[in-house]
């Protein structure tokens, strides 16, 4: 269905982090000022090899240094040209939407129009308890704080009502976007219902595909075209984000990045009741049919292509940070990412689609 929409040259590419806290080539933990300083700098570097778009997600615990993505966002804006910048994601339900879509179209004008914003419930819950909201009202926080937001996106006052906050009649607020509407996505990680919405939004949709082989997503591309069709709407953006990182050979992509990696996953998994990871699980993930975009360019150029084609996006987000892994790695990940991988997986598009 619509395999024209990855037609090689319309496919963008971007990245996301969330700021992982990481240690240095010494394995000693960085700083969370000096991470933030680190973040600015891998901005740079994927604006200089083109890629599309940088995203940054918010966070609010220890092992993330990005608690305020549209500052950051704001600082990048200024040593940046050309990328699109935005959330990866902003977390909607615990923030105010007149905020943040403030803040958005504040970056949006001193970016020149590079503002993107990528709204969605998160996978993490610290702040609720941080902002005062109840996780018993975690549903109806994000339903209505969406609802709100898409109508603050299409522009002039606003009426609106709800249960969460008082009413607005004819509601007035600044800054405007110029010329445009604020782009917006929302980010879904697998539930059918979240896909509908988006649709009955008429907001482009970005799937987080974090586990598993990415073409099981493809049912839910194709549920939210026939939404847009059932809805009459015009055909929107789909996105991919999902983590991965490039070296020279595979060997070394996944010998770098497996212990960092398995740090990251033990935190986590120690309020989820996950199991360890094993190295087997980690290799299936690297693996032809997983979602880790691990390896070598070439390697992680035909996962690209497969995924790409396979799903019918038109972006993908290559989540790179990757807990503890260090700064310099990253870099490297980003500058091969964008100067080999990038190219390499157009010409394996445009293969596809003859």
């Amino acid at each position: 269905m619509r395999n024209e929409l990855h037609v090689a040259h319309d496919v963008e590419f971007g990245l996301d982090t969330f700021g992982d806290v990481t240690v240095d080539l010494d394995g000693k933990p960085v700083s969370h000022a000096q991470v933030l300083r680190n973040v600015a700098a891998e901005a740079v570097l994927a604006d200089e090899v083109g890629l599309n778009f940088f995203g940054i997600g918010e966070h609010h615990r220890d092992d993330f240094a990005v608690s305020s993505p549209e500052v950051l966002l704001g600082a990048i804006a200024s040593q940046t040209k050309n990328i699109h910048l935005g959330s990866a994601v902003t977390v909607l339900s615990s923030d105010d939407p007149i905020r943040v879509f403030q803040k958005f179209a504040t970056l949006d004008a001193v970016s020149n129009g590079r503002a993107e914003v990528i709204v969605g419930r998160g996978s993490f819950t610290e702040s609720f308890p941080l902002f005062g909201f109840d996780l018993q009202d975690y549903e109806k926080l994000f339903e209505e704080k969406l609802d709100l937001f898409a109508h603050l996106v299409q522009g002039g006052p606003v009426t609106w009502q709800g249960t969460i906050r008082p009413a607005l009649n004819e509601q007035a607020v600044y800054p405007t976007v110029e010329g445009r509407k604020l782009k917006t996505w929302i980010g879904v990680g697998g539930s059918p219902q979240s896909v509908v919405r988006a649709a009955q939004y008429g907001l482009p949709l970005m799937l987080a595909i974090i586990g598993g082989d990415p073409l099981r997503f493809r049912p839910y591309v194709d549920l939210y075209h026939q939404a847009l069709a059932q809805l009459e709407l015009e055909t929107l953006p789909i996105g991919q984000h999902s983590p991965g990182f490039i070296a020279e050979t595979d060997d070394e992509a996944k010998n770098l990045m497996f212990p960092h990696y398995q740090v990251m996953h033990e935190r986590i998994g120690r309020s989820r009741g996950w199991p360890p990871l094993t190295r087997a699980q980690f290799e299936h993930e690297a693996g032809p049919e997983g979602a880790l975009f691990a390896g070598s360019p070439e390697t992680v150029a035909q996962k690209l292509a497969r995924s790409i084609h396979g799903l019918g996006v038109s972006r993908f987000d290559l989540k790179y940070s990757l807990g503890t892994l260090p700064h310099e790695h990253l870099m490297n990940s980003i500058r091969l990412y964008g100067e080999v991988v990038v190219p390499r997986v157009r010409e394996l598009l445009a293969e596809m689609d003859k």
